[in-house]
Order: structure tokens, then sequence, then C-alpha cells
């Protein structure tokens, strides 16, 4: 074929906002159900696969040593639900996983009680059970993904949610345990996040509209046609998203409407389900962003509510339970504090277990673990001057960078769950045993032939231009040569308050084997910091997030052994955007861009307020409907609508046609007026789009991995890394 870029036609379509007239000439590629459009999409694949063949001996050879380093034949550490313990096997060439069950015991002491069995790839345990093998399932969809998945605590019944598109719109499936039988009921367009309530009664579930923004919880009657099915609330603000839990008490549904900066919280008891209207907690007028839960303290029922009103931080206080709304003045005179606020530490989440209350906290970019016994919480309702709990860190974690975070934190078990992982130690898995203070290893997954040793990660940190200093994460082999410039791959996102916690990953290791720095940039807009950290990158000022990451690249190339001519980058997502803004800004600084389902026509979205999460984001970037200057701004940085005539890095862009919350028509658009508007001297743009895929690509692990060696060997090649550094 001719190695000739697609052309996309120039058709005008014009965007008049506040009196600024914008004239987009690839709108028309929106079109999805377009003929003309897919045959363009299609040709720019053919394009892409075509200019970039040389890669794919490189390409190959990342798949094959990240398939390599994997245990193929792997297993999960099981986790207790009830009588049994749950836990998933993955088999040498099958993408996905067989979830599987064996009973659990139920006499002994707690560590006899919960001590999980031990599981060996390929080899079945006694009175092993298969619960569902997503391969068999999904042998012949083109895409699969598993959403919620939840037995009953009886362990009789199975519910699982299947998106075989991409598009996050799950039909929800049930299966009866005891005989194998997935039966006939089932419920269609269920939004991810189902489970089941009031003794398993009934299942409570979200449905999301034409924007995909979840705007209903409905219950569900197990047994009956989902045409019964009724809603316990529904959200017409289309500026708020919709979701819903149990509480820890399991006595109440809580759901909650939010959005980045407040949120609004009901909740009703299980056995009132259609009966009876939610109760009201907090007002949204409030502005208040929180989050609720529900525990039994000395036979009573109480709130918990994480709140960041006078805190921007956040704390945790105690309100007695009332099944009728009360006012905030009132309801804040009622507060009892459990985690006062601190300026330099950010909670980010709590539960309960058994006896204990556990919660996450970030203290300067690190995540950890904090435990307190409930019995703390029935103390300081006795307290005549409550001042707060005692909190404690299990562990004694001693890597500089890491993360620690709770999964397995359950009301009806003792023994709290915990995930560790850093970039230089793989995902492992601990029973911490709060009433012993033991923490057990129970398993760290396997990566064949990794030394740790061998390689290195630590912080620096990179003067902004107005003072600021940005965390950088530094990863690169342990030998690497600095007497000498390396090449370097810099990654960003920036923003939503996510932030971008240490892990591990094994394709990450083929980079750094080729002698590549890899630096993550904890850039303003992410949450590393505590909340202003993410203030200072939204709205009005979220330019701060492109001007760090610039900065970070600028302080970089100061470094005695960074190649200033070899830094590639790359993000996804807002990420994207970042990207896009980024190359518009400073072009002549990075050698290779590669943009993950990149948001790079954000103006254009957020403007519609039709198109998916459009509405949503106007508390992330602001409304440039209403509001001129947030136009004028939003404007001045959004990659279309910035591409200069000048020379641009090689760049690619990576997305999927399905996928919901980025669009595809973005990275198309901008990819097209890429190629018209830069310096013909540049690197031709490419596309590379998933045709069966959502916005985590294609499904499965095999796919995963092809996909991550194609965008690695991508900015390696550009690089001149593609062999393994000796």
């Amino acid at each position: 074929m001719s190695l000739t870029p697609p052309l996309a036609k120039r058709v005008p379509v014009e965007r008049t906002h506040h009196g600024d007239i914008f004239i987009d000439h690839y709108e028309w590629l929106r079109d999805k159900e377009s003929g003309e459009v897919l045959e363009h999409l299609r040709a720019e694949n053919a394009y892409t696969e075509a200019v970039t063949e040389d890669q794919q001996p490189l390409r190959d050879a990342i798949f094959e040593e990240i398939k390599g380093r994997t245990q193929l034949t792997d297993m999960s550490v099981p986790s207790r639900r009830g009588a049994w313990w749950y836990f998933n096997r993955t088999v040498a060439g099958e993408q996905y996983p067989v979830m599987c069950r064996v009973p659990a015991l139920t006499e002994g002491s707690v560590e006899e009680r919960y001590q999980p069995p031990v599981v060996r790839p390929g080899e079945p345990l006694d009175g092993e059970q298969v619960v569902l093998d997503c391969n068999e399932f999904a042998r012949d969809m083109a895409f699969f993904s598993l959403g919620s998945f939840q037995v009953t605590r009886d362990g009789s019944l199975l519910t699982f949610g299947v998106d075989d598109s991409g598009d996050e719109r799950y039909t929800q499936y049930f299966k009866n345990l005891d005989t194998g039988e997935i039966l006939e009921e089932k419920i269609e367009d269920v939004f991810a996040g189902a489970f089941f309530a009031s003794g398993a009664k009934h299942l409570i579930y979200s449905v999301a509209d034409e924007s995909w923004r979840p705007y209903e919880v409905r219950a569900h009657a197990i047994g009956t046609n989902a045409a019964e099915d009724f809603a316990l609330y529904r959200e017409d603000d289309n500026g708020l998203w919709l979701g819903a839990g149990m509480s820890s008490s399991r006595t109440h549904v809580v759901i909650t409407s939010s959005n980045s900066e407040y949120s609004e919280t009901r909740i009703i008891n299980i056995h009132e389900l259609g009966q009876l209207e939610p109760t009201l907690i907090m007002k949204r007028d409030a502005g208040i962003e929180y989050s609720t839960d529900i525990i039994d303290v000395e036979g009573t029922g109480y709130l918990v509510i994480g709140h960041n009103h006078e805190a921007p931080n956040g704390e945790i206080v105690l309100a007695p339970l009332r099944e009728e709304y009360v006012p905030f003045a009132d309801f804040k005179a009622s507060w009892i504090p459990l985690v006062p606020h601190r300026s330099d530490v950010r909670l980010e989440g709590f539960k309960f277990s058994r006896n204990h209350l556990v919660l996450m906290a970030r203290e300067n970019t690190t995540v950890k673990v904090f435990v307190a016994p409930r019995t703390a919480l029935a103390e300081q309702v006795a307290a005549a001057h409550p001042q707060g709990i005692d909190l404690y860190e299990p562990g004694g974690f001693t890597e500089e960078l890491y993360t620690s975070a709770f999964s397995g934190v359950n009301i009806m078990s003792p023994v709290i769950r915990l995930n560790y992982t850093s970039y230089l130690t793989p995902s492992s898995v601990y029973d911490y045993f709060p009433d012993t203070d033991d923490l057990v290893l129970r398993r760290r997954t396997p990566v064949i032939g990794y030394e740790p040793e061998n390689y290195t990660a630590y912080r620096m940190w990179a003067p902004a231009a107005d003072g600021a200093m940005i965390p950088l994460s530094i990863m690169h082999r342990a030998d690497l040569d600095k007497s000498q410039e390396n090449p370097v791959i810099q990654y960003g996102y920036g923003s939503y308050e996510s932030s971008m916690d240490p892990y591990f990953s094994t394709a990450r290791l083929s980079v750094l084997d080729r002698g590549v720095i890899f630096v993550v940039a904890h850039i303003r807009g992410g949450g590393e910091m505590g909340r202003a950290w993410y203030t200072e990158g939204k709205k009005l000022a979220k330019k701060n997030t492109f001007t760090d990451f610039i900065d970070a690249t600028d302080f970089l190339a100061s470094q005695t052994w960074v190649d200033v001519a070899r830094i590639g980058i790359m993000g996804g997502s807002a990420g994207g955007l970042l990207m896009g803004a980024v190359v518009n800004m400073a072009p002549e600084k990075y050698a290779a861009c590669l943009a993950q389902v990149p948001f790079v026509d954000a103006l254009t979205t957020i403007l519609d307020p039709n198109l998916p999460l459009s509405a949503l984001e106007w508390e992330e970037w602001g409304n440039p409907i209403t509001d001129k200057e947030v136009y004028d701004y939003m404007k001045s940085y959004t990659p279309y609508e910035n591409i200069r005539p000048v020379t641009y890095p090689a760049i690619a862009a990576v997305t999927s046609l399905n996928d919901t919350r980025v669009f595809y028509v973005e990275p198309a658009k901008w990819v097209a007026a890429l190629r018209e508007t830069i310096d013909p001297a540049s690197p031709t743009p490419l596309l590379k789009i998933e045709m069966d895929g959502g916005h985590g690509g294609g499904s499965g692990r095999y796919t995963a991995w092809r996909e991550i060696a194609w965008d690695y060997a991508f900015l390696l090649t550009r690089l001149g890394a593609s062999t393994i550094a000796e």
C-alpha cells in the first residue's frame, strides 16, 4: 500500500459561543454509524500498521518478555465470604480468569478459620468448585469485561455483569451455584456495581442515561422479571453522578449523588425498599463533599461521615442515626469527632472490620493504612469532650516509595486484608490480625527472572515556575551509567484528584532494561499532595497541570544523566489532554508523544451537555457554556484548537471505537488537524484504533500485553532505545 496518510475531508462546521466563532472541519468524524467514517478509521489503522511495520520485531520481543515474566497458570489469594473461600485461576493460553471456591473451616481459632487454603497453579484443591469460567462464557465474544461479581452469603446464588462491546453497559446474569445453571433471569444495560441487599432478596443496581451518567438506582426482586424493578432514587441533575452501596451495618442502602466538589447522600433501610423515600443526610446546597456509612456502637446505630466542611483534607465524625432529615446546623451540632482534620494528611477512605475502623490516608504523597479499635468509637460517644481517636499504622514498610491500601475489609471478618506494592515490589497480599498485631504475607505475585536489586526507584523534586515543588518518581536500572546521557519516558496525568501511586509493572521492566529512565511527574490537578494540590490544577488554574509537566521536563533536562534530545512522554484520558496541551506549548522539548484514549477535543465535548459525561466535567474544568471566562481560558489550552504550524515530535494517538468516556472522534479529529497544521517536516502523526475495545482498550490479558508492547515499541523506537542495554 502507499505510505500516504489518509486524508480526512474538510467539512466546515461553525461553533459559536460567547461571540467566538470556531470552524471545525472534522466534526463529521463523530458519526460512528457512517460507512465513510468507519472506512476512514480502518484506513488510519492500515496506514499506522504500514509505517510502523519495522517496529513489529520490537513489539514481539516486549510481548514475549512480558509473557516470559508472567506465571501464566496462576491464582489469586482466596478471600473468605460466608462458609467459602473464593479465588480465581488463570490458565496458560487463556485470556480471562476462572473463578473458583472451596469450603472454609467454621470452627477453630481466628487464625485457623482465616488461614486461606494454599492454592497452587494447575493443582485443584479438594472440594474445589468452578463458580464461573470466564473463558468459556466469553468464547464467542470479540470483547469481554466482567463487571460486578457477587455471591450471596449462603453461597447459593451468583450475580455477575458482562460488557461484550466495551461501552461499559453490562448485562447482569444470575447463576444457581447449587445446580450450576445460569438462569434465564437477567437485567440489561446495568451500570457497573450491582450488589445484593435485604438478605439477598434484592439486587441493587444503577442505570445510565444517554450521556453515560448513572442517574437512577433500582431494586430488582430476586426471582422476578426485570420489568418489575423499581426505582429507589432518581438524580435529575446532569452534573451529578449517582451511585449506591451497602452500609457496614448491613441495615441500609446508601445512595450518593456527587461530583468533584460536593455530594448529597440518602439512606434507606433494607426492609423498607420501595415503601419509603430515602432519608436525606446533608443537602447539596451546603457544598460539602462527604461520604456516609452506618455502624453499630454499643447497640445504637450511628452515621459515620467523612467530609470536607472547613476541612479540605477531610475529617471523620460520628452522628446519631436518624430516619428523617435534620437541618445542617442542627446536624453539625450533633457531630462527635473521630479523626480530626490535618493540613498535612489527606483522608481518602474508611471501612469497618468486625472489631476495627480502617482508613486510608495520604501523607507526603504516600497512601497508607491506619487502624483503630471500634471500642474507641464508644469512648468518643461517652466522652464529655471528645477529641478524636488514636490511629496506628500496621506493618513497618520501609521502601521510600510504596502504596499500602485495604482491599478486603468486611464487617463480618476480624481480619484486615492489605495490598502492598511499589515500583520495585510486585503486588503483595497481606492479612493483618489487629488483635495480635500480626501481619502475614499471603502472596507476592511471582515475576519470573525478576531481581529487585537490579532496579532502583527514588524521589526527586522539580521546581515549578511559581515556586511549587513537583514530586517526581524516578525509576531505572540500578547499573544505569549516570556518567552519560540517557533517554527518558515521562508519564503524567494530573486531573480529578487522581493520584499516580507507586505500583509494580512487569511491562515497565522492558523499558528499564533498554536503558531508559521512567519518570512519573506528580503534577498539580492530581491528589498526591493533598486537596490543595488538586484545586491548584483545576478550572481556572488548570494550566498549572501543563506547566508543571513542562517544568518537570526542564528539571530532568538539567540533569547531566538525561539526554535532552531523547525525552518521550505518555499519558492517557485526561493525561492525553495533558499530552496534547504540552506538545502545543513546548513541542521542541520532546522526541515522541504517546497519547492513550486522549481527551484532546475537550472544549467541543464539554460545550455539548448531551455528550457522555459532559455536564459532570463542569466541576473539573468549569462551565464554558455559561461562563465566558471559562470558555476563553479553556480555548487557550485545549489541544484541538491550539495546534501550531511548527515542528512537532512523533505523535501516536491510540483509542477504541466503543470508548464511552473519551469518544474515538477526539483523537481522530486531533490527528487530522495535526497533519493539516504542523510543519510538514514533522513526523506524520499516527492514529491507532481498537475496533472492538473500550476505554481500557481491548479485553483479555494477552491483548493488553500486545497493546502495551505496541505503545512502548513506538516510544522506544523514537528514543533510539530498542535494544536491551548491555
